[in-house]
């Protein structure tokens, strides 16, 4: 291959990679795909707003079920279960956000 064709194979090889690039820079989502994006993204705030008073009522509960079990064992272990579920279904939920949110900056 001589260098001529080369140069002109780059020249067009350049050409198309910036003529796409280009195109879809400034390429914008539909409509649908913006309102179901602000859909989602509303539904995402009313759980995490949804999710602290859940988890405070949980866990509040599953303490008065230790504090008044009475000596009865089986609450006692009924009460430390909704208190350590409680806790670990709020972590997830602060750590799906936390990965959702970092995704989305990424992209």
């Amino acid at each position: 291959m001589s260098l001529k064709k080369f140069i002109i194979l780059f020249c067009i090889i350049l050409f198309l990679v910036f003529f796409c690039i280009s195109s879809n820079c400034y390429a914008a989502d539909s409509k649908l795909v913006n309102t179901l994006k602000k859909a989602f993204e509303q539904i995402e705030s009313w759980l995490l707003k949804l999710a602290t008073p859940a988890a405070a009522v949980a866990v509040g509960s599953g303490l008065f079920m230790q504090k008044f079990s009475f000596g009865d064992e089986e609450r006692i272990r009924t009460g430390k279960k909704v208190v350590k579920g409680s806790l670990f279904a709020y972590a997830f939920i602060l750590a799906l956000d936390l990965i959702l949110s970092t995704i989305e900056s990424l992209i």
